[in-house]
């Protein structure tokens, strides 16, 4: 699992034993989601489509624990991209997106959570927050996804 980071966005990159539709539909199915991502109310796979990830409070970057997130765009088996942001937009309007692209024996998984302000104080303590939790939360997807062989 390789990482990169800038101060505009947070980049995973990792391969995945996996073929791509046994990583798509973690990505895209809530009750998969909820086991390594956050617990998704009103997903469904669909541009324009808002709902929100619960998850744990972070009371020094005013994060209440819901994300409040829409899809944007997708394109089945090769990427998923929506926006993540506070119930305002005002703190943070940011996007994640995953592309997946196939291997011969698996699936290279790019991730990159973007739109962080440099000259936002605030934005940048979340993006040192969240970079320190999307390596675990990549972690728990490939344990997910080891565990349903």
């Amino acid at each position: 699992m390789n990482t990169t980071d800038d101060l505009r966005s947070i980049k995973i990159d990792s391969f995945l034993p996996h073929a791509p539709d046994k990583v798509w539909r973690a990505l895209t199915e809530p009750d998969l989601m909820a086991r390594w991502l956050m617990v998704p109310t009103d997903f469904k796979l669909a541009v324009g489509q808002q709902f929100t990830f619960q998850g744990i409070p972070v009371p020094r970057v005013n994060f209440d624990g819901i994300a409040h997130c829409e899809v944007l765009a997708f394109e089945a088996e090769r990427m998923l991209c929506i926006r993540w942001g506070d119930r305002e937009k005002t703190l943070l309007n940011s996007t994640v997106t995953w592309r997946l692209e196939p291997e011969s024996d698996g699936t290279h998984l790019f991730m990159e959570h973007a739109g962080f302000d440099p000259e936002s104080a605030m934005q940048q303590m979340s993006r040192k927050i969240m970079s320190g939790g999307w390596l675990p939360i990549s972690q728990r997807l490939t344990e997910l996804l080891d565990a349903q062989e």
